[in-house]
């Protein structure tokens, strides 16, 4: 199969090229609200914003 021929990953309609990889706007908007929302996760531990933070400020040697 390849990447042209698979389908959109929302609602598994064929693909259109002004929206890839999705087959319409809002498909491609569904997705961005489930990244927006938490649906979606990257693995590893959870970040702790403090330490982020603490990493920003600190002094480059």
């Amino acid at each position: 199969m390849t990447l042209a021929s698979k389908p959109c990953p929302i609602c598994r309609k064929p693909r259109q090229p002004e929206h890839a990889p999705f087959c319409s706007a809002r498909c491609r908007d569904r997705d961005l609200a489930r990244w927006f929302s938490d649906s979606y996760a990257v693995p590893g531990p959870p970040a702790d914003p403090e330490e982020l933070a603490r990493e920003e400020w600190r002094d480059p040697d």
